[in-house]
């Protein structure tokens, strides 16, 4: 009881019924509280000076000294018997105490698990107890997302984080991706088991998506998607999904998603951040604080527990990591290009036209032509429109290649249009490494923008003059925004008068203007 937090409120003034709703206690204790300041005389100068340990001694607790007649539990050994014979049960442990030698009394069995519970809930071994080390490793998304701020064209996209969570030890893994889709699924139980070292019996993900699905809408029985069982089978581990409407199978989940949100994506969403690879490096860091500093009730690290106790239980991981694989059969653009998930990767510019190969993973990309393999390239992630181009596959001079376009072919397209275009086609030619990469670009924007010579460059000049960033799609919503302006009707003109002044033109001297009262009367009409 927070007899002090009592006393306060009895010095303050305050009735039973406010003191009993504010603490948690009852009419007996403030009471108890009342008659043990007038016993003592204590005034409020001299409540204001007493320590924790004088408002102790004004109510012994005779629960301590009942206490120490009974003999010592040691709950710490039986949390230890526990973590390592995962068939000791409390009651193993009562009938241990009590054959224990000592001349003390010992808790009956009620008692000695109630005073376990207690134990348990202090010391933060709750989740250890209730989970084998090495046994499962959860996943799940978190729901908040931040904004990634693309410092090229202004867009504004989304980064989504994948968690996942050893239950035994805590140890936390985050990544941000650019999505939740399947490949983004897979690589991040790719990064997240190259980041614990080893590959748990179990995965336990949500029914995301990506990780389970139904046969058909009547049946449900929950299977587990072709590409995902082909990762558990890569890694020699089992997906075992949560029940739906379970909570209890994902309270470690929950918990899980509570610290990532609290201790990395709280830490980070009030910055800005332009890159997937900045903010994945502000994670790493986060997770370090949350891994390996944090300590917890019982004074150890989710780092430290895993390293002891979990890492060594672990599977060793495989030689080489997961990989989806996707093949496409892709044509090679005229600027020696083969284009893939709208990014673009070179080839050799005598295969132009041709009809290549194309193998997809996580990581790379691999072009054959046949069964020879013509090059292979980083894959491109995020932005959409990005180069990878080797110079050894650009021809040296683009435009004594027969077939193959140039800036000067483009240039004198854009003539045509007026020097507006003109401008703009030069600044899309001029901010490319490769000069070869501009050109898809250009001939979208001649060709099929170009039906209108007036309404494009109009759209040109109009992006110079608020100096935008010239693409295919800007040009597009700036002829949009151009042409539904002119189709908005004008602003009313009231009509021209028509009936003529003749008070000025009759006052002049020899001149005789008839009035209209002359032509009245003539054929039983107005004239």
């Amino acid at each position: 009881m927070d007899y002090q937090a009592i006393m306060s409120l009895v010095f303050k003034g305050r009735t039973y019924m406010e003191i009993t709703a504010s603490v948690g206690c009852s009419h007996r204790d403030v009471s108890a509280v009342k008659r043990a300041i007038a016993t003592a005389g204590i005034t409020a100068d001299r409540f204001a000076s007493m320590t924790a340990t004088d408002i102790e001694q004004l109510f012994p607790d005779g629960r301590k000294a009942v206490s120490q007649d009974y003999a010592d539990p040691h709950f710490a050994q039986v949390v230890e018997e526990m973590k390592h014979n995962r068939f000791f049960t409390l009651q193993q442990g009562w009938v241990k105490y009590l054959g224990s030698p000592s001349e003390k009394k010992k808790y009956g069995y009620s008692q000695y698990c109630e005073l376990f519970n207690r134990f348990a809930a202090a010391t933060d071994v709750v989740a250890t107890l209730q989970h084998e080390p090495g046994k499962a490793m959860f996943v799940d998304w978190v729901g908040p997302t931040l904004p990634v701020v693309d410092t090229v064209t202004g867009d504004v996209g989304k980064a989504y984080f994948f968690v996942a969570s050893l239950p035994y030890s805590g140890l936390v893994f985050c990544q941000a991706f650019g999505n939740m889709k399947q490949e983004a699924w897979n690589q991040a139980h790719v990064n997240a088991l190259a980041f614990i070292g080893g590959v748990p019996q179990l995965i336990v993900p949500d029914n995301a998506r990506t990780a389970t699905h139904k046969r058909t809408r009547a049946d449900n029985e929950v299977v587990v998607t072709k590409s995902y069982r082909q990762l558990a089978e890569h890694y020699q581990t089992a997906i075992v999904p949560a029940r739906s409407n379970r909570p209890t199978d994902k309270a470690h989940v929950e918990r899980m998603v509570q610290a990532v949100e609290s201790r990395v994506i709280g830490y980070l969403a009030s910055e800005t951040w332009t890159s997937f690879e900045e903010l994945n490096d502000a994670v790493r860091e986060r997770l370090l604080d949350l891994n390996e500093r944090l300590r917890r009730v019982n004074g150890t690290t989710r780092r430290e527990v895993f390293d002891a106790e979990e890492a060594a239980l672990l599977q060793p991981l495989p030689d080489q990591p997961f990989e989806s694989v996707e093949y496409k059969q892709l044509k090679v653009g005229r600027n020696y290009h083969v284009t893939s998930d709208y990014q673009h990767y070179s080839v050799p510019y005598a295969l132009a036209g041709k009809i290549l190969s194309v193998r997809i993973t996580a990581t790379t990309v691999s072009i054959f032509d046949g069964q020879a393999k013509v090059c292979e390239h980083p894959r491109k992630l995020g932005r959409r429109g990005q180069y990878s181009t080797e110079l050894s596959h650009a021809p040296k001079h683009h435009q004594q290649v027969q077939g193959l376009w140039s800036r000067e072919w483009f240039l004198n397209r854009a003539r045509n249009y007026g020097p507006a275009t003109v401008q703009v086609i030069t600044q899309i030619l001029d901010r490319n490494q490769v000069e070869a990469q501009a050109y898809l670009p250009c001939r979208n924007i001649l060709s099929e923008l170009g039906g209108k010579k007036a309404s494009l460059e109009e759209a040109c000049q109009e992006l110079l003059n608020i100096n935008g960033h010239a693409t295919y799609t800007s040009l597009k919503r700036v002829m949009a925004t151009l042409a539904a302006a002119k189709d908005q009707p004008g602003a009313a003109v009231p009509a021209a008068q028509n009936v003529k002044n003749l008070k000025e033109i009759q006052n002049l001297p020899g001149v005789f203007v008839r009035d209209a009262d002359h032509y009245k009367g003539r054929g039983g009409t107005d004239a």
